[in-house]
């Protein structure tokens, strides 16, 4: 029992400790606080999991942090005090929640506030072969079990495999240089940020040649390497793009992918996550059967796309050689390239390419890449359950003249999103 203002004491066996900040106890017209008079009596939860509305008909000076101690989930998030509900009053506060960066506030529950784990992706192997540092390189830090019950219900990666675009099982002797972890990838001189890691130490990388820059160890000329395999690719795809009707798509060959079982945050409004891809088909065979392609597919599909692909352009292309993002490039006497009858003005310039072996050819100019895009995904409807992120890359047609895509910085958002979006990343 905690005495909250004089003549003002709340029962019912729940603890309760105030601050400065946000809701106070409801008025007498309000759902189930304090009367204005100030007695003892209580009203039973409100609308929205909060029992508390403002102090004597607005005064909103005081906050009510509760937790109940017994079974019963009173703020519906899932979680009860016994089972390690800090505050049972507020839905976004609970285990199985992420810890908001820099808000002063233990969303998770684990005692600290602002304690959200970073920092996972130091010091991986480029050549690890385990699929679970492939979801550290790109930031997500938190591991859990499916079968996880009470506090222990915490969002994080359920499981982690390399696999290959249909989700099969891979050959690991043929596969392996297919993925891996990179702390730079190239050198931009004009904007050396956009050949590092977007967040913390490390990116991943998934590549229909090797997953690597020219200057690292186990690096294959991406303009002549066929690994000799070839699989299917995740429905619908191989299909055709928009761009190029009447095109027909060639068998995915070479392809790798990366596959993440995670339980959403129960308090996640969308995620975000950056990504960029480079392919050698560009400009020799754009509009061709050799239609190399990245997709990020998420199960289930979120809603109002045509497929479970969340990275696609303005004009709802897959990212792939026939794709509009495709803004960092250059050839003789342009910007702007003239390449399969379209015309490339090439924003971003080409010095993104350099030393990623992506850059000038003596037949074919400079290749292309999208630069850093940024995905973002709606989940407020999926909190606290499991998605599947399918990241996938293959070759088109044959297995040489290959592509790689960079994955890092996926982070989770309280804010709110209407709808899947990918944009290009403003200039740095």
């Amino acid at each position: 029992m905690h005495a909250l203002r004089s003549g003002m004491v709340v029962v019912l066996g729940l603890v309760l400790a105030c601050s400065s900040t946000g809701n106070g106890f409801g008025n007498e017209n309000g759902d189930g606080g304090v009367d204005a008079g100030g007695d003892a009596t209580t009203g039973p939860i409100g609308d929205g999991g909060n029992p508390f509305g403002n102090l004597e008909g607005g005064d909103a000076t005081q906050v009510a942090t509760c937790q109940y101690n017994d079974s019963t989930d009173h703020d519906g998030d899932g979680f009860s005090g016994t089972e390690g509900d800090c505050n049972d009053c507020d839905p976004n506060i609970n285990p199985g929640a992420f810890d908001v960066p820099g808000n002063g506030v233990d969303e998770d529950c684990s005692g600290k506030a602002d304690d959200e784990p970073t920092g996972c992706d130091k010091g991986l192997a480029i050549d690890s072969t385990n699929a679970g540092d492939g979801a550290k390189a790109i930031d997500l830090c938190r591991t859990t079990t499916a079968n996880a019950t009470g506090k222990a219900r915490t969002w994080g990666v359920i499981s982690a495999a390399y696999v290959l675009p249909d989700g099969k099982t891979s050959n690991a002797a043929t596969f392996a240089a297919g993925h891996g972890i990179l702390t730079a990838f190239g050198k931009d001189p004009k904007k050396p940020a956009n050949s590092k890691p977007q967040f913390g130490s490390s990116m991943l990388g998934l590549s229909s040649g090797t997953a690597r820059a020219p200057t690292d160890p186990g690096y294959i000329d991406v303009g002549g390497d066929d690994k000799g395999y070839t699989s299917g690719s995740p429905p619908p795809y191989p299909k055709n793009t928009p761009a190029c009707p009447g095109v027909i798509t060639g068998t995915p060959h070479d392809g790798a992918a990366l596959s993440l079982q995670i339980r959403v945050p129960t308090n996640a409004n969308s995620f975000t996550l950056q990504s960029a891809f480079f392919t050698y088909e560009w400009p020799g065979f754009i509009c061709s059967t050799f239609n190399d392609s990245f997709v990020v597919m998420m199960t289930p599909k979120p809603a109002n796309l045509a497929d479970g692909n969340i990275v696609f352009d303005q004009d709802g292309n897959p990212v792939s050689v026939n794709n509009s993002f495709l803004q960092v490039c250059g050839c003789t006497g342009g910007p702007p390239c003239s390449a399969g009858g379209k015309s490339f003005k090439c924003p971003q310039g080409d010095s993104m390419l350099t030393a990623t072996g992506f850059g000038l050819d003596t037949a074919f100019e400079d290749h292309g890449s999208t630069g850093w895009l940024t995905t973002t995904v709606p989940v407020d409807t999926l909190r606290g359950q499991t998605i599947t992120l399918l990241f996938a890359i293959w070759d088109s047609g044959d297995g040489v003249l290959d592509s790689t895509a960079l994955m890092d910085n996926f982070q989770w958002s309280v804010n709110a999103a209407t709808s899947v979006s990918t944009n290009p990343n403003p200039p740095n």
